[in-house]
């Protein structure tokens, strides 16, 4: 990394997996605002379902997920029991839609649900939301507590993509961060998989564990390219102690430094592309001939809340505690709080506590978001154009930007901004220029580093 780079590299930004970020929202919009909004859904059109598991069977030291560990199956139950109920509160507020064409099971763990558990509940989403032939249904997998039984299950529901959680091969480093699975299990994972029809793989690998080193995160590079990985999502660890409690097992001394996590994740990269994978947006990789590939090819590529996307829906439905809900109006969260989310459900309301609303000039800023985040490049004109506004009304973002392209991180030629390929990993800073609601300035710990 350029020396002049460091001090961007190490600002907190946004993920901007949405535009207003989670930051932003309030109490303000909460269950009144969901049912409202769920109510207006456009006619015909698909929608996407989220379902959130907040269980592991152990806790991951670098984890900032809201999960925890069950200790024995009876919450998990009382869990789904309520699941099911939220379908269908969710089911009589939605406005006559297309049907679901992405069904995306994250945690946590979804594996932690029980074979039946989990047949039962895509058979319910499916009778009340109903699943287009095409949809997708991928799960997020733990290969620690993935069995037999579970495998069946997700291939009778129509499972057609599973992520698999590697994190890392490197047994220190595994022990570092309390999920020690060795090599040989992710490899018979990946094959009952594919035994079972679950032909679409993903792997998640990190850089920036305690102990790691440049080596360690090749040698997963190299592995999820041999196993036949379709997309490889490459992630930073965000040391947040502050926000995940369970992080303050990690030791911050055995952290790496700034730019050994640079070129951590520079060699991640250079790895799998010499392996035949395509860079798409900040941090996944893609085979040329997988969808994702296409669509960042042909500038359908999108980013939501769980990341990098081919969904093209605009409404999303999230089950469960924590998750979060999009419409054309706005965001909604739900409670993070098991009692408070079970209560408002038994009560017969929507779980929803937070959000906020679309307004003024958010679609505008959301969208030259989006588009810099996924094609590392905008054509501000272009978007207020597509937004029905005057072709300056980004003008001041693109001046913010000067500040960087001074810097290197962008080049502008009018009202067309582009980040060069070796300032990739820093597109989040770019990014940020076009935020209104951040100050340019604001480091504030409440997001990771950029890099």
């Amino acid at each position: 990394m350029r020396q002049d780079w460091l001090s961007f590299a190490q600002a907190a930004v946004p993920r901007y997996t949405s535009y207003p970020t989670a930051v932003q929202f309030h109490n303000g919009v909460a269950a009144a605002e969901a049912s409202d909004w769920a109510g207006m859904v456009r006619p015909g059109k698909p929608i996407s379902v989220y379902v959130h598991v907040p269980f592991c069977e152990q806790l991951c030291w670098y984890c900032g997920c809201h999960t925890s560990v069950p200790n024995g199956y009876e919450r998990i139950s009382r869990y789904v029991d309520f699941l099911h109920q939220e379908v269908d509160l969710w089911s009589r507020q939605l406005g006559a839609h297309g049907g679901v064409k992405h069904l995306h099971f994250g945690g946590g763990s979804p594996n932690a649900l029980s074979a039946s558990d989990f047949v039962g509940l895509v058979n319910h989403i499916e009778a009340a939301f109903t699943l287009r032939p095409d949809a997708e249904i991928a799960v997020e997998i733990d290969p620690r507590a993935l069995t037999p039984e579970r495998i069946a299950a997700l291939a009778i529901s129509g499972v057609s993509r599973a992520s698999l959680g590697v994190q890392t091969l490197a047994p220190h480093v595994q022990k570092a961060i309390n999920r020690v699975q060795p090599q040989e299990m992710i490899e018979t994972t990946l094959e009952d998989l594919r035994k079972a029809g679950i032909g679409a793989i993903n792997m998640d690998l990190m850089y920036g564990l305690p102990q790691q080193t440049v080596e360690d995160v090749v040698e997963a590079a190299r592995f999820a390219a041999s196993m036949g990985t379709d997309r490889v999502a490459v992630f930073g660890y965000a040391h947040v102690p502050w926000f995940a409690k369970h992080q303050r097992a990690i030791e911050a001394e055995t952290l790496p430094g700034l730019v050994e996590r640079f070129h951590q994740a520079e060699a991640v990269g250079a790895t799998l592309m010499a392996a035949g994978y395509s860079a798409i947006g900040l941090d996944h990789f893609a085979r040329p001939g997988d969808e994702m590939a296409v669509a960042a090819k042909a500038g359908r590529l999108r980013r939501n809340f769980q990341g990098y996307t081919t969904d093209p829906c605009e409404t999303l439905i999230g089950l469960g505690q924590s998750s979060i809900s999009a419409f054309h109006e706005g965001y909604v969260q739900n409670t993070k709080d098991r009692r408070a989310w079970e209560a408002a459900i038994a009560s017969g309301a929507l779980p929803s506590e937070r959000g906020i609303d679309l307004v003024g000039e958010d679609r505008l800023h959301a969208r030259a978001i989006e588009m810099l985040m996924c094609n590392l490049a905008v054509d501000a004109a272009a978007v207020c154009r597509e937004m029905g506004v005057s072709e300056d009304r980004l003008d001041a973002s693109l001046e913010r930007a000067r500040l960087l392209e001074a810097a290197g991180l962008c080049v502008i030629r009018g009202r067309q901004l582009e980040i060069p390929e070796e300032a990739r990993a820093l597109m989040r800073t770019v990014a940020r220029c076009f935020d209104a609601y951040v100050p340019a300035e604001d480091d504030a710990p409440r997001h990771a580093k950029a890099v």
